[in-house]
């Protein structure tokens, strides 16, 4: 499989720890499930990206569910967080987003889907820990835009829109300023909030 995913880790890092640049993500550590979701809506056209819809175009199922088990059963080490950045406020701002969420204008915490720890969660939800800022920013801007989207309920698009620039401000430098523990890993299946759907939808 190593030479298999030659094609991906020339961009995504060997072993998938992440690109240099900032832009590529880890993909080692990640649920299997959510990685599995990834590829086949970069393949069918459901997440946008030209250069990987090209390099998945004509791979079977089967394929790409090898890939996702592949990187998902990888554990290597995760960089040292970057200094932080922003300022205290907007640090402030984003830790309180990331646990508490904004009942007000119906967005739940970051960790009510995520999990506690921002591990994850199983079976297809991703962790937020060790992103790039750039990263966390242009993906979120992809679910507002529409570039990134899902089945319904989609709950990641719901979350996105009731984002506002400051909101994605502070997010993104509080989370990319988190050091990841070392037991930092997927948490069980839980019960997701109202605001979020199914996991399923979630994940998507």
């Amino acid at each position: 499989m190593a030479a298999r995913v030659a094609a991906c880790t020339a961009c995504h890092g060997a072993q998938g720890r992440a690109g240099p640049d900032g832009y590529y993500p880890r993909l080692a550590g990640k649920p299997e499930d959510y990685l599995y979701q990834q590829l086949l809506h970069f393949r069918d056209g459901r997440r946008q990206y030209p250069p990987m819809t090209h390099l998945l175009t004509g791979l079977p199922d089967g394929y790409l569910r090898e890939i996702a088990a592949y990187f998902a059963h990888q554990h290597v080490p995760y960089p040292a967080a970057p200094p932080a950045e922003g300022g205290a406020g907007q640090q402030a701002r984003g830790r309180a987003l990331v646990f508490q969420g904004d009942p007000a204008r119906g967005l739940p915490a970051c960790v009510s889907c995520h999990g506690q720890g921002l591990g994850g969660m199983l079976p297809a939800i991703p962790g937020l820990l060790g992103l790039p800022r750039d990263y966390i920013v242009a993906q979120i801007g992809s679910w507002q835009n529409g570039l990134r989207r899902a089945a319904a309920p989609d709950c990641m698009a719901s979350v996105a829109h009731k984002l506002t620039p400051q909101d994605v401000g502070a997010l993104s430098y509080w989370l990319s300023a988190q050091p990841v523990p070392a037991d930092y890993a997927p948490e069980a299946d839980q019960p997701l909030p109202a605001a979020c759907g199914s996991q399923q939808g979630a994940a998507r």
